[in-house]
């Protein structure tokens, strides 16, 4: 487990309420509008994907909050359909998963959980996952950072 600050960001942001088993399609579908919304304003990409969800669920059940965002150039001016938000730096405990997606809460978030559990440290309800090493839906290896956020 390693404790961080966040680095302080633009991103485009599409909001949905949500279970675990429809991030997938939610994410396929969410990307594409971003990616056009990046194209048509002309912004630079600034950093990998990124999912935000609060107060995650531990079952496929229970609807959550969750946002898919792209860091993006702060612009000098920006029209577009989807929202542009700022984040912040916050602190986080973060974990590296390397694997698959079915790997990903076994070997990626459990761990963490347990890391964090056992520290003096608390969730604050925000937890991130940030793509930096996405092969696409089907691939057998990926690498994304698993970040929980800490109440100070």
């Amino acid at each position: 487990m390693q404790i961080k600050e966040t680095p302080d960001m633009w991103v485009l942001r599409l909001c949905r309420r949500l279970r675990i088993p429809e991030i997938r399609q939610a994410a396929a579908d969410c990307a594409l509008l971003i990616e056009r919304q990046i194209e048509e304003a002309g912004l630079t990409v600034d950093g990998p994907w990124l999912f935000v969800s609060h107060h995650l669920p531990k079952d496929g059940k229970t609807p959550f909050d969750w946002e898919i965002c792209r860091p993006v150039a702060r612009p000098a001016a920006y029209v577009g359909s989807i929202e542009l938000c700022h984040f912040e730096p916050t602190i986080v405990a973060a974990r590296v998963h390397q694997g698959s997606l079915r790997t990903l809460f076994t070997q990626g978030y459990a761990p963490l959980v347990a890391e964090i559990e056992m520290s003096r440290h608390h969730f604050s309800g925000e937890s991130r996952e940030v793509y930096h090493g996405w092969r696409g839906p089907g691939a057998p290896y990926h690498r994304i950072e698993i970040q929980f956020g800490l109440s100070r």
